[in-house]
C-alpha cells in the first residue's frame, strides 16, 4: 500500500474551536493522490470518454444549426435527412462513450474509496491505546466513512468533473467563436462573474462544512456511547438525560446543514441571475445581427444552443470549487489521525531469531505515557524464566498494566530495555514477537462471528481437532455442546447467550491454540463471581503450564502457588518474594492481603445466607456457623434460622472437585429439583 507524503509544516495551521489542522485544498489534494497509482490509467481512459462526448455533443449542436437553416427554414424534407442521420449517429456515438466513461468513473471512485478506508484503518490499528482513550469512537468512525467519501470527491471526482468541465468549455467556446467571434466575445467579458461568485461563498461553506462534519462525528458518538451502555442508561433512568445529549449534537448539525443549505441556494440563484444576464445579452445582440442581415435565425439558435452547453460547464467549475473547498473539511479530519505516528515500529534489519524459550527480562525501564510528566514506571528491572509464574501486584494506578504494554511492545521504554532471550523487543519484528507473547486482557475480547472462530483467531489455519483440543483443555467443550449450533453457534461481545466465565474459558481457549512460550495474564478473574472465578482456575492452571507467565491481578489467591511475587507501586518494585516470605515481612504485600482479606469479613454481613447458613426456599438444613481464626472472636453471625428443616439432601456428586469448601465440605451444584444453582 502507498503511503502518504508528509504535509509541509507551513501549509498547516490549526483551528482552534476543533484542533483539526486546516490546509488549502491543494495541499490536500497532494496529500491523498499518491493513492490513485494504479487507478491513473483508468482515469485518463475516463478523461478520454469525457473530450469524445463533448466532441460530440458539439457536433450535434453543429448540426442543428444546419439542420435549421437547410431543412426548417426552407420547409424542405428532402434537407432534413441527411442531417438528422448524422444527428442521431453522433447521439448513438456520444451515449455509448459517456456509458462507458461514466461506469468507468464509478469503479475508479469506488476502487479509490476503498483503498483509502482501508488505508485509514490500517494506519488506525497501528496507533498506540492512548489514542483511543483521547478521541470518542464514535467521532472515528464518521472519519472513517464520511470524511473518506468527501476527499474521494476531493481527489478523484474533483479530477475527473475539472477534465470534463474544462474540455466540454473549450470545444463549446472554440464552436461559438467560429460561429460569431464578436458575440461570443461580448459573451465571454460575464464569464468572471462565475469565478467571483464562486470565491464569495467559498471561505462560508468550507467553515460550515467543518461544522457540520464535527457535529455529524458527534452524533455517531452519543448514539454508540448511549447503545453500548444501556444497561446502565435504562437502570439509572438516564433516557430523558441521552435525549438531551443527542438533541444538544443534533441541535449543531441542524444549524450547519441549514446553514449550508442556504449557501448552496444562494449561490446557486445568483448563478441563475448571472446566466439570465448573459442569455439576454446574447438574444439582443442577435436580434440587431439579424436584422441588419449579418445572421441566421438557424446560427443565432446555434449560438444559444451552445451557450446553454457552455454555461453549466463553467457554473459546474465553480460550484466544483466550491465542492472541493467543502471536502477539504473532511481531509483536514483524516489528516489529524494520519498525521499520529504509531509509538513502535518494525526494526530497520529483522533479526533473525528461532522460537525462544520465553527468558523476559525488564532492564531499568522508565516510562511515561505521551502528554504526561508523570512517570508510570521508573527504573524497573526483574527476569522471568521459562516456566516461572510471576505475580506483578500493587494498588490502582502503581503501573502494573503499564509492565503488559511493555511486553506487547504497545509502547518503547524511555530509557532501559526489555528483552526475551537476551534480545531487545525493539529488534523483533512486531509480528512475531506477538506470536511469541500471548495476552489474556482484563475485558475479554470477543469477535462478532462464530465459537469456532473466536478460538481459531489464536492460530489462523488450525485443524478442527486442534480448536476442539484446545476448547476441551480450557473446560469449554462441554458447555459449547450445549449451545444452539455447537461451534457454529454466534457470540458478539454483548451476547447474552454466554456468561463472563464461558466467555473467558473461550478467551483461555485461543490463547491454549495460540501456544506462545510467554503467556500475560492482565486481572484473569475481574468481574467474576467466585464460582465461575473457580471454574476459570483449573483451565488457567493447564495454560500456564511450561510457560513463562507473568500475572498482572489484584486477586491473591492464586499468590502462594506463585514462584515469586513482585509488590509494584508508582512504577517502582518495592518487595518482592513468595508469598509466606512477604506476609512474614509484614510489609506492602502484608497490608494489601489483609485489606482484601478484610472486605471479605467486613462484607460478610451483606451476603446472602450461605448453605452453610441456611436453606430457606431451597429445603437444605441449617449448619453449623464457623468463624475462621483471622476473624474478630466478637463476631456472631446476624442470622438465626427459626424453622425446623423439612428436607435433608444428598448432596450430588460435583463434577468439579474445585467446588469444595475448606469450612463446609462438597458445595451442592444443583436444587434439590435438579435445575442447576449456579450459571456457568
Amino acid at each position: 500500500m502507498d503511503s502518504y507524503p508528509d504535509t509541509d509544516e507551513e501549509d498547516l495551521e490549526y483551528d482552534e474551536d476543533y484542533g483539526t489542522p486546516t490546509i488549502p485544498a491543494r495541499t490536500a489534494f497532494r496529500r491523498f493522490w499518491p493513492l490513485t497509482r494504479g487507478l491513473r490509467r483508468w482515469l485518463v481512459l475516463v478523461w478520454v470518454c469525457t473530450v469524445i462526448g463533448a466532441l460530440a455533443e458539439t457536433e450535434a449542436i453543429l448540426l442543428f444549426a444546419d439542420l435549421t437553416d437547410r431543412a426548417l427554414a426552407k420547409g424542405s424534407l428532402s434537407a432534413f435527412w441527411s442531417p438528422a442521420a448524422k444527428w442521431l449517429g453522433v447521439a448513438i456515438v456520444g451515449a455509448l462513450v459517456s456509458y462507458a466513461g461514466n461506469s468507468l468513473a464509478a469503479w475508479a471512485t469506488e476502487r479509490f474509496v476503498m483503498r483509502l478506508r482501508e488505508h485509514v484503518f490500517d494506519h488506525v490499528q497501528q496507533l498506540p491505546p492512548h489514542f483511543f482513550q483521547r478521541h470518542r469512537q464514535g467521532d472515528l468512525l464518521s472519519r472513517l466513512t464520511g470524511d473518506v467519501e468527501a476527499i474521494e470527491t476531493l481527489v478523484v471526482s474533483g479530477v475527473v468533473g475539472t477534465a470534463s468541465a474544462v474540455f466540454s468549455a473549450l470545444f463549446y467556446a472554440a464552436a461559438a467563436f467560429w460561429l460569431r467571434w464578436d458575440l461570443a466575445a461580448a459573451t465571454f467579458v460575464l464569464a468572471p462573474l462565475f469565478w467571483l461568485a464562486a470565491r464569495r461563498f467559498s471561505g462560508s461553506i468550507k467553515d460550515v462544512s467543518r461544522e457540520g462534519r464535527v457535529a455529524d462525528g458527534a452524533i455517531t458518538s452519543v448514539v454508540e456511547e448511549s447503545l453500548g451502555n444501556i444497561v446502565l442508561t435504562q437502570a439509572y433512568g438516564r433516557r430523558d438525560a441521552e435525549r438531551r445529549r443527542l438533541n444538544e449534537e443534533a441541535g449543531a448539525w441542524f444549524r450547519a446543514s441549514v446553514r449550508s443549505t442556504r449557501l448552496n441556494e444562494a449561490y446557486e440563484q445568483l448563478v441563475a441571475v448571472i446566466e439570465t444576464v448573459c442569455v439576454l445579452a446574447v438574444i439582443g445582440i442577435g436580434a440587431w445581427e439579424i436584422s441588419t442581415g449579418r445572421m441566421t435565425l438557424g446560427q443565432l439558435l446555434a449560438f444559444s444552443a451552445f451557450l446553454g452547453y457552455l454555461y453549466p460547464p463553467v457554473r459546474g467549475l465553480a460550484q466544483l470549487g466550491l465542492t472541493i473547498t467543502a471536502a477539504t473539511a473532511g481531509a483536514e479530519r483524516l489528516i489529524e489521525i494520519l498525521d499520529v505516528r504509531p509509538s513502535v515500529a518494525d526494526p530497520a534489519h529483522d533479526s533473525e531469531t528461532g522460537r525462544p524459550d520465553g527468558t523476559v527480562e525488564l532492564r531499568g525501564v522508565t516510562f511515561s505515557y505521551p502528554g504526561t510528566d508523570r512517570l508510570a514506571l521508573e527504573g524497573l528491572s526483574f527476569t522471568v524464566n521459562p516456566g516461572e509464574l510471576v505475580i506483578v501486584t500493587g494498588p490502582s494506578g502503581a503501573g502494573k498494566s503499564t509492565v503488559s504494554k511493555m511486553l506487547l511492545r504497545f509502547y518503547d521504554p524511555d530509557a532501559g530495555e526489555v528483552l526475551l532471550d537476551g534480545v531487545p523487543l525493539r529488534d523483533l519484528p512486531l509480528a512475531r514477537l506477538r506470536e511469541y507473547v500471548t495476552l489474556l486482557p482484563q475485558e475479554t475480547l470477543v469477535l462478532h462471528d462464530t465459537v469456532r472462530a473466536n478460538i481459531a483467531c489464536g492460530r489462523p489455519g488450525a485443524s478442527e481437532q486442534a480448536i476442539m483440543d484446545a476448547a476441551i483443555a480450557a473446560d469449554a467443550h462441554e458447555f459449547i455442546l450445549r449451545l444452539p449450533d455447537g461451534y457454529d453457534t454466534k457470540v458478539d461481545p454483548n451476547s447474552a447467550r454466554l456468561s463472563g466465565g464461558q466467555l473467558q474459558r473461550l478467551a483461555i481457549a485461543r490463547a491454549i491454540l495460540r501456544d506462545a512460550p510467554v503467556l500475560v495474564l492482565d486481572e484473569p478473574t475481574t468481574g467474576l463471581d467466585s464460582m465461575a472465578a473457580r471454574r476459570v482456575v483449573k483451565p488457567l492452571r493447564r495454560l500456564m503450564a511450561g510457560r513463562t507467565t507473568i500475572m498482572i491481578t489484584h486477586d491473591l489467591n492464586l499468590a502462594p502457588d506463585a514462584d515469586r511475587i513482585l509488590v509494584v507501586d508508582r512504577g517502582r518494585i518495592v518487595e518482592t518474594g513468595r508469598h509466606a516470605e512477604l506476609m512474614a515481612l509484614g510489609g506492602a504485600y502484608s497490608r494489601l492481603h489483609r485489606s482484601q482479606n478484610n472486605v471479605a469479613m467486613d462484607t460478610g454481613e451483606l451476603r446472602l445466607p450461605s448453605f452453610a447458613e441456611a436453606g430457606v426456599g431451597y429445603g437444605y438444613p441449617a449448619a453449623p456457623v464457623f468463624v475462621e481464626s483471622w476473624a474478630p472472636q466478637t463476631y456472631e453471625p446476624s442470622y438465626e434460622p427459626s424453622y425446623a428443616p423439612t428436607y435433608q439432601p444428598t448432596y450430588p456428586q460435583t463434577e468439579y472437585p474445585e467446588y469444595s469448601d475448606p469450612l463446609f465440605g462438597p458445595m451442592p451444584t444443583t436444587l434439590p429439583d435438579g435445575r442447576p444453582l449456579f450459571r456457568d
